[in-house]
């Protein structure tokens, strides 16, 4: 079934589309504006359940100008415990970053940056893992967000969980 591929996203109008087609639209929406400043967002948000649902949301945001977004849906049977649909929704979020940057390669008039946002914070029953989570994606080399700034997955990603 399309609707719960994990290789393709899905756009505002119910289009799916592959990440490369993604990196396409956001360098077209770039460069409309080149001269803006840009922030690619990448989040993941998960909801347990019979079985466990993962959305991970590609963003693109240009600085006080909007943006847009594509997202995926992964099912799992495997994630009931909190710590692990954690960091499984960080994992995720780093695989689709590291697949983004691999079609990046080579796109130097692009001027983005890239954060990854985390669906933990100080308050709440994930405040006992953020430091692992967030060094986790910060050893991998990605800028990170964390409630209440990680609107790409607490937003964006949890609105189609």
């Amino acid at each position: 079934m399309a609707e719960f591929s994990e290789e393709y996203f899905h756009d505002g109008y119910g289009k799916l589309l592959s990440l490369r087609e993604i990196v396409g639209a956001m360098l077209g929406f770039i460069k409309e504006v080149p001269d803006r400043h840009y922030r690619i967002i990448i989040g993941t948000d998960s909801q347990p359940g019979a079985e466990t649902d993962f959305v991970s949301a590609v963003v693109i945001h240009r600085e006080r100008n909007g943006g847009r977004y594509w997202w995926r849906r992964f099912r799992s049977p495997n994630f009931k415990v909190l710590r692990e649909r954690i960091y499984h929704e960080a994992a995720l979020s780093l695989k689709v970053a590291q697949e983004l940057l691999e079609i990046l390669k080579g796109e130097t008039h692009a001027n983005f940056e890239l954060e990854i946002h985390l669906d933990v914070g100080f308050v709440g029953e994930t405040r006992t893992m953020i430091q692992e989570v967030v060094g986790m994606v910060r050893g991998s080399g990605f800028a990170v967000r964390t409630k209440p700034e990680s609107f790409g997955a607490t937003k964006v990603a949890d609105r189609h969980v």
